[in-house]
């Protein structure tokens, strides 16, 4: 299991509810531990309620000599009934922004290259996933009266989701609800997402090959609805 390096705060991050199946459990311990860039400070945070049966939500930045160059949610939905468009169980969600340099702003096809910084972090660490789908926008802001001082400046919002893909099941949890579906390997997907939060933040690729393994804090259920 990965771990989580940076800062690390209290937050909704026990999976040991009597309410949420195993496989639930299991997937979000798969997100309790991941092995990160120091840059990088993760935290729980409660996940939304009305997205399906049971969710799990964690929010990060990227923070470089305490600026914060990006920050983005990550949440994991699960459905033990499926989900047709999701084509399985299991739905990650995200939304991650930064600011940009000037001249990258300007680039014609940057909402092209945004998206494909996610297809490609997930291709990169070789996580199977489907059904992806999700919006690039970008903003630009130009300063007026007391703030005209400012330099204009555009800020870039990529809001994404994608299925993770579920092996099958083990002898072990044929009874299991939820169709007898696997566990996703989410850790993977969470490592893959923060590479996706470094390279918009504009870090260089690559990280500490030392970094410590630390759990997020275990105190509440993950939400169900």
């Amino acid at each position: 299991m990965a771990a989580a390096q940076g800062h690390l705060s209290d937050g909704p991050d026990d999976a040991d509810g009597d309410g949420s199946p195993s496989v639930f459990r299991q997937a979000v311990a798969g997100l309790q531990g991941v092995r990160l860039r120091p840059e990088i400070e993760l935290d729980a945070t409660p996940p939304p309620q009305r997205l399906a049966p049971f969710s799990y939500a964690l929010e990060a930045a990227v923070v470089v000599d305490d600026e914060e160059l990006a920050d983005g949610r990550l949440i994991l939905l699960h459905d033990p009934a499926g989900h047709e468009a999701w084509g399985g169980t299991f739905r990650l969600v995200t939304l991650v922004h930064a600011d940009l340099e000037p001249e990258m702003a300007a680039d014609p096809l940057l909402p092209e290259v945004c998206w494909t910084w996610l297809t490609g972090a997930l291709e990169a660490r070789r996580v199977p996933y489907g059904a992806p789908s999700g919006t690039v926008t970008r903003a630009s802001s130009h300063y007026f009266g007391g703030l005209r001082d400012r330099e204009p400046s555009t800020r870039i919002e990529i809001r994404a989701s994608w299925s993770p893909e579920e092996p099958p099941a083990g002898p072990g949890r044929k009874g299991e609800q939820g169709g007898g579906a696997g566990v996703p390997d989410t850790a993977a997907h969470l490592a893959a997402w923060c590479d996706l939060l470094c390279q918009i933040a504009g870090l260089p690729p690559g990280g500490s090959p030392d970094a410590g393994v630390v759990t997020l804090p275990q105190r509440r259920d993950p939400q169900s609805r």
